[in-house]
């Protein structure tokens, strides 16, 4: 059950800080600036709750986890369920802070940085452009955390490159899609928005599904115990 919870935890963290960065803060500190917000939250929930549970806090690394058979199913489908839960939590939270200005907010008419293609697009990026860079992004996260948390890694310090990838994630796909690499992130806000968000969402949980086994198989190859 504490595994559990610390994945609660930790994905409303994330989603906290690096959604409520670009809610709240976004039109002052830009894209990179949410993009280390991301990062950071990342970085500073893998040594909080990493010895509890991994810190996968998002789906898509659990499931390359699980495909590379480093968690069982049971626990796999219990921390999806939990970093969903956070996501939502952490979501409903910053829509109850955000109507407080004046005049009111809407998350529907606001965005409340949902992930979004076409229209939705920061940049107006369509939605093949959209998949491709959600696929291709999450594979480098999950890539990350499986290299960097392999036996062969030096212990102790997977918490900096995965912070630092998902920030590099996050510079390259603000623009195009408000960055995504995490259904659980995507769920929290969408479920607010509803409309278009939830008709775009499929999106933004299928391809970081598919990124995330592309990294496992890549890793499955690169960190092959056979000589090269």
């Amino acid at each position: 059950m504490r595994k559990y919870l610390a994945e609660f935890i930790g994905t409303f963290v994330l989603v906290f800080g690096g959604c409520g960065a670009a809610i709240f803060a976004g039109e002052k500190i830009g894209f990179a600036g949410v993009a280390l917000a991301f990062g950071l939250t990342l970085l500073t929930m893998a040594y909080a709750i990493g010895p509890v549970s991994g810190c996968h806090i998002n789906p898509s690394v659990t499931f390359g986890l699980l495909l590379s058979k480093r968690i069982g199913g049971k626990d796999a489908g219990a921390y999806m369920i939990a970093q969903v839960l956070g996501a939502i939590v952490a979501s409903a939270i910053l829509l109850t802070i955000a109507k407080g200005i004046a005049g009111g907010y809407d998350p529907a008419t606001g965005g409340f940085a949902a992930n979004g293609y076409g229209d939705h697009s920061p940049m107006k990026y369509g939605m093949s452009s959209a998949f491709i860079v959600e696929v291709v992004l999450t594979a480098f996260l999950v890539f990350t955390v499986l290299g960097t948390t392999d036996t062969k890694a030096p212990a102790g310090f997977a918490g900096i490159p995965i912070g630092l990838v998902l920030t590099l994630d996050h510079l390259v796909g603000i623009p195009i899609t408000n960055m995504s690499v995490n259904p659980a992130r995507s769920i929290g806000p969408a479920l607010f928005v509803g409309g278009w968000a939830i008709g775009q969402l499929w999106l933004f949980i299928l391809a970081p599904l598919i990124g995330a086994a592309v990294a496992s198989a890549l890793y499955s190859i690169v960190y092959s115990a056979e000589p090269a």
